[in-house]
């Protein structure tokens, strides 16, 4: 299947750049991996929020077909990692929308998560959730993701987050906070609850799902198992900001530590690094016979060797390679979590200093800087967005994922599909990109959100 021409051509026009000030704090990362752990853990996470979380609603507005409530309340992730969200994101903000009578017994809510550049509610609340009352009289709740709206820091360009680093702490607060608002609807008497989201809100919705305690409607769109290859494969992949992010972890040597702490290096990751291998340039054409299941080695990225004038040999008949390609390319299949060993440098002393030689050395230092960021971004976006480092939903019979099969920005090649880590779930294709699904098939995502509900009822009682 090939992926939509709009896809790219809309991306083209879209002239902003991702992670303009790179990884991050490298503290902050090492905090996060550890705190991910935690929320990893459906036993360990649903301590992390009481039951009676205070949540305050800060205005109520009666419209001729619904109720509005504006809320907010502050983010429990401020209490577990104090400091890591910016000033304006501590605060959470919500809005409630219900109809003003309901047709039964039930007073089922869904929660919206937003995605990519949808800041405030306006665009959740005109194509979600007022038909949603319209047609099925079910209530939303709009969360406003950290990062976006009134939650937006005063130096950040629109919707590009200025650390890769930002994304894993808009995921942790949202898996929090999620929590926080589902527990509050249950004290009002609301439900069944589900959740839901497109593209990053459909992956924000999983993560939070992840963590419910208790069977709940999931209804993810254009989102997938990982977000590793949105920002390496895909065609979004085009707007991070490659040369400052590249700069850091060539010079930054705090990243051999945080290399470590990376936990997920299992079959997707084999998966993508034979898919990444085969596509990549000629040079690494000696590697696509190599058994990469064989041995798990570990990365420990030597910065010296990049900065001076060694040049990495990728050959399989060398007992010499790149230290970074080697922890998320070769894996041991059978097993979930990394076993390392290490192997020697190249011994830079066989290396021609040869002025002639100079082009080609320092060609093939940026050819290997290059690939080693996108296979550390690989790692640490697999390790905090990874469906298969949290726990199974409870039901995953009641999750319909809704793909688009075309989709540029959300690839699904050489990952774990969703029916594999969610056996059960429902996965439903749609003609068409990601752009176009967006744009026309908005009906199509909420009839998946009604028959989610229809299956809860028809399951459970409450």
């Amino acid at each position: 299947m090939g992926v939509s021409k709009l896809d790219v051509l809309y991306r083209r026009f879209l002239l902003t750049k991702l992670f303009i000030q790179g990884w991050g704090k490298p503290d902050d990362l090492r905090r996060l991996f550890e705190f991910r752990k935690m929320i990893g853990n459906r036993e360990k996470c649903q301590q992390l929020v009481p039951k009676d979380y205070p949540i305050f609603i800060d205005k109520v507005e009666e419209q001729a077909d619904c109720k509005i409530m504006d809320g907010h309340f502050v983010s429990p992730l401020d209490h577990y990692l104090p400091g890591i969200m910016p000033v304006e994101s501590v605060n959470a903000r919500f809005q409630f929308i219900i109809p003003k009578e309901w047709k039964s017994r039930y007073r089922p809510v869904c929660v919206h998560l937003a995605g990519t550049g949808d800041h405030f509610y306006w665009r959740r609340r005109t194509l979600m959730a007022r038909p949603m009352i319209k047609e099925a009289c079910i209530g939303s709740l709009l969360l406003e993701n950290p990062y976006y709206g009134h939650r937006k820091p005063k130096d950040q360009m629109r919707s590009s987050l200025r650390n890769v680093s930002d994304l894993f702490v808009m995921g942790g607060a949202l898996v929090l906070e999620s929590a926080a608002l589902l527990h509050w609807l249950e004290r009002g008497g609301y439900g069944p609850l589900g959740m839901t989201g497109i593209s990053m809100g459909g992956h924000m919705a999983s993560l939070a799902a992840t963590n419910w305690p208790k069977p709940i409607p999931l209804v993810p769109c254009l989102s997938w198992s990982t977000a590793s290859g949105v920002f390496t494969t895909g065609v979004l992949s085009k707007a991070v900001n490659w040369r400052e992010l590249e700069k850091q972890y060539a010079t930054e040597t705090v990243y051999e530590e945080i290399i470590r702490l990376l936990e997920y290096c299992g079959m997707d990751s084999f998966k993508m690094g034979q898919d990444f291998v085969k596509n990549s340039s000629s040079s690494l054409d000696k590697w696509e016979h190599f058994d990469f299941t064989t041995e798990m080695h570990e990365l420990n990225v030597k910065r010296e060797v990049l900065k001076t004038a060694t040049v990495t040999q990728f050959s399989p008949d060398t007992t010499v390679f790149n230290a970074s390609t080697q922890e998320l390319l070769l894996q041991d299949t059978s097993h979930r979590r990394c076993q390392t060993h290490r192997m020697p440098l190249t011994n830079t002393s066989n290396i021609s200093s040869s002025v002639k030689h100079e082009p080609l050395k320092r060609e093939k230092r940026k050819s290997s800087l290059e690939r080693e960021s996108i296979l550390f971004m690989k790692g640490v976006m697999d390790e905090c967005t990874h469906m298969g480092n949290f726990s199974v939903p409870v039901d995953p019979s009641l999750i319909i994922v809704v793909q688009a099969k075309e989709d540029a920005y959300v690839p699904r090649g050489g990952v774990r599909s969703l029916n594999e880590i969610w056996p059960g779930c429902e996965i439903r294709y749609l003609e068409g990109g990601h752009i176009s699904a967006y744009l026309f098939k908005q009906g199509l995502f909420r009839q998946a959100i009604y028959d989610a509900f229809e299956r809860f009822l028809q399951k459970y009682s409450i």
